[in-house]
């Protein structure tokens, strides 16, 4: 399995690509996670005594790969989170799906997470204990089996990129739960670019792997 790597760190902020297979925070298991591996790397980088904050701003799936932002300050934390709910923190991912898939769109749904199973359900109307959910999409080359999509997520609801693809009868290359076909590369999903303001400086930031 592959380690993080660092893209980007100052005082206020932390930014690692995620590789397939790591938590983006431990769930009590001895499962490899970001939020650790992270903390021990500013905790010997810096000689940090005691505890290390590190917040946890967004996550990924395990078995997704791609870039996270983390918050080494609780007020780095709070304004990164705000620019979440405000929608001026901008998050894309490339994904492969099964299937022709052609142009561009719009995905709008309405999602249940069911817990148990670890499993969101879709539904085209509102419908009780659901949450609006939002991503735009612009579909590339078609390989055949697959095609490449481009997304932008307007909300960032659990598993949704995978569910709403699959309810529209494109599942993901590998994501077996939601339907799609079996494959040794794991899940065709990858977080591929964040945007937000630096939470002190106001600077606009982009990164892209």
């Amino acid at each position: 399995m592959d380690a993080p790597s660092i893209i980007f760190e100052d005082n206020h902020l932390l930014v690692a690509y995620k590789p397939e297979g790591y938590l983006s925070q431990s769930d009590g298991t001895k499962a490899p996670d970001m939020l650790t591996y992270l903390k021990a790397y500013i905790k010997e980088k810096y000689h940090k005594p005691g505890n290390v904050y590190l917040g946890l701003v967004h996550r990924l799936d395990r078995n997704v790969s791609g870039i996270m932002v983390f918050a080494r300050t609780s007020k780095c934390a709070s304004r990164l989170s705000e620019q979440i709910r405000k929608g001026t923190f901008e998050k894309r991912y490339r994904a492969r799906v099964q299937g022709k898939l052609k142009g561009e769109g719009v995905l709008v749904n309405y999602l249940i997470k069911d817990e148990r199973a670890n499993k969101t359900d879709v539904y085209d109307r509102e419908v009780p204990g659901s949450k609006r959910c939002e991503l735009s999409y612009k579909a590339g080359e078609f390989d055949g089996k697959f095609t490449s999509v481009d997304i932008r997520l307007v909300t960032g609801r659990s598993h949704q990129i995978r569910a709403q693809f699959a309810h529209i009868g494109h599942p993901l290359e590998g994501d077996v739960k939601y339907g799609g076909p079996k494959s040794d590369r794991g899940i065709g999903l990858m977080s591929c670019y964040l945007s937000f303001d630096h939470p002190t400086s106001g600077e606009r930031l982009e990164f892209s792997i």
